[in-house]
């Protein structure tokens, strides 16, 4: 290769210009399904990854039905009778996943993205076994609490590593694979409780199997995943530059995009990585020159997240999303449809677990067209037209709780309209905020602070989770229809926001975000880039450029994949 080539692709000021001469927003090729059907690989890594949002939906939907179930009831008298407590068993798991969420953060910068998923694993496990074999309370929320740091783990783990594998035309669409998969497990546990229910009757015969074995059955997802980790999911190329295992990266890259290691297209992306986690840790090296230990060296990186302009500012999108993620009330619905479907007149257990039950399918179906949208029409458009509908369901389900609040029962097309707006929520909310809450954090943040920043906005998620789960029953109990006006309003809040502030992030390279977000500017960081520039530029001489035919050029200008 020669020099003058070499430079051309290199030399600039900015990150954005290194695969200058390899055009990569083009050169990946489609996005959406046909992308993501020609990338079978990163669809296969993407979809085994997200086991770990199955184990999420499940757990979010089992204990819905498991609540209402005549034996659980029977023997946790306390919780199946009072509200509040009801409140607390659902909310103790997510007060968990906020801590796991935090403690993620320094296991994924220190172990690896995919081990801190296997960590996570273990505690999902530990906490299924005490829930499955609960003969008390205390075990009971013990239990909630322990499976609540695995899940929280995974739930910040898998996005980020799917994050980092997917090229930016599948990025989108391989993180909303996390959602279809907490769409599938919600799904699959509200059947599963519909069904179990019947195990020795719905009534005073019913068995105590009806609710252990959904609670049991989660063992096998988190098994499934916790060895995978070590025999089938890579390593994250961007974790192995940071942490110094460069040729490894190469290594994993290439098989992750299936093109030889020295195809341009590689060697453009892993410079852009290098690039990236270089200019990171030569300033982490020159801003803090005293932090020496690695507990030092995170205490900086939180900080700089709230003292760095364009860092607080990726930030607080990536917590006020997460935060409108489920204050949106989507998972009002997902803890309490059972309970929630009676207060709108669908009597019987039966009756308001089919009803449930569909909620689930929905939730699915919903989120399929999403994994096709997000890459090409956007983030922003998706997130608005959820929002208007989500709000439009709000309003109408509320509106007809206070007209038939106190005659459901004479009102029975009613309360089906009900149900089927709740639906058509759960509809809206599926394809947009529902996956796009996921996508934004995994994408916009620097690679030294991505870890630490993604553990922050889960976090938020968790215990935004924990104040619905907590005030829900309360709300619905006191409130009644003003439960739905107060989500209605906070949907419009999304819808607003969307609109008036959030930028655009579809296709762009996660080591080119400074370019919507501001960072890597002025003359000390224009001299901090030239110097790494200048070191990859003499790593890049004489490296063989692999060309379509096999053979291999001097010439980065070839003619690229179809």
């Amino acid at each position: 290769m020669s020099d003058e080539k070499i430079d051309r692709m290199i030399r600039s000021s900015s990150v954005d210009d290194i695969s200058s001469s390899v055009d990569l927003d083009s050169a990946y090729g489609p996005s959406g399904f046909r992308g993501l059907l020609k990338s079978s690989n990163i669809l296969f890594y993407s979809l085994f990854a997200s086991l770990g949002g199955f184990l999420f939906g499940y757990d979010q939907g089992v204990i819905s039905g498991v609540l209402v179930m005549h034996d659980f009831e029977a023997r946790f008298p306390r919780v199946g009778g009072n509200g509040d407590l009801q409140g607390w068993v659902v909310s103790i798991m997510q007060l968990g996943a906020f801590v796991g969420a935090l403690i993620n953060s320094p296991l994924a910068d220190r172990l690896s993205r995919r081990y801190s998923i296997a960590v996570a694993c273990v505690a999902f496990l530990i906490g299924s076994v005490l829930q499955a074999a609960a003969v008390d309370n205390s075990m009971l929320f013990i239990g909630r609490f322990i499976g609540g740091i695995g899940l929280g783990q995974i739930s910040m783990g898998v996005p980020l590593w799917i994050g980092e594998v997917a090229p930016p035309n599948l990025r989108g669409s391989a993180v909303t694979l996390q959602q279809f998969a907490i769409a599938s497990g919600i799904m699959i546990s509200f059947w599963l409780d519909y069904g179990t229910q019947y195990i020795g009757g719905i009534g005073e015969g019913q068995s105590q199997a009806a609710w252990r074995l959904p609670f049991a059955l989660r063992v096998v997802p988190a098994l499934t995943l916790l060895t995978g980790c070590f025999f089938v999911l890579p390593f994250s190329p961007r974790w192995l530059v940071k942490v110094g295992r460069e040729h490894e990266a190469l290594t994993v890259l290439s098989r992750l995009r299936k093109m030889p290691e020295n195809h341009p297209i590689v060697q453009a992306e892993i410079m852009q990585i290098k690039a990236g986690a270089r200019f990171d840790a030569l300033t982490i090296k020159e801003k803090f020159p005293n932090a020496k230990t690695p507990a030092q060296i995170a205490y900086q990186q939180y900080k700089e997240l709230v003292t760095q302009k364009h860092l607080s500012r990726r930030l607080f999108v990536a917590c006020f999303m997460q935060f409108l993620q489920q204050f949106t009330g989507v998972n009002a619905i997902i803890y309490y449809a059972p309970k929630m479907f009676k207060s709108i007149g669908l009597s019987g257990n039966s009756v308001s677990l089919l009803a449930t039950g569909v909620v689930g399918i929905i939730n699915v179906v919903a989120t399929i067209p999403a994994i096709g949208i997000v890459d090409n029409f956007g983030r922003r458009v998706v997130l608005m037209v959820g929002a208007l509908f989500m709000s439009l369901s709000h309003f109408i389900i509320a509106t007809l709780y206070a007209i038939y609040e106190h005659s459901w029962a004479d009102h029975l097309s009613a309360g089906w309209a009900a149900a089927a707006f709740v639906w058509f929520f759960v509809f809206n909310f599926a394809y947009s905020v529902g996956c796009i809450a996921w996508i934004y954090p995994t994408e916009i943040f620097p690679l030294g602070v991505r870890a630490q920043a993604m553990g922050i906005a889960i976090s938020v998620n968790w215990i935004s989770n924990f104040v619905i789960g907590l005030i829900t029953p309360i709300m619905l109990s006191h409130f009644k229809f003003g439960t739905f006006y107060f989500f209605f309003a906070f949907t419009m809040i999304l819808f607003c926001w969307v609109l008036m502030f959030l930028p655009e992030t579809k296709g762009v390279p996660m080591e080119e975000m400074d370019r919507l977000w501001g960072g890597n500017e002025g003359k000390e960081t224009a001299d901090r880039m030239d110097r790494i520039q200048q070191e990859l530029r003499c790593e890049s001489r004489n490296v063989p450029i692999y060309s379509k035919t096999g053979s291999y050029s001097d010439d980065l200008d070839i003619e690229l994949q179809d």
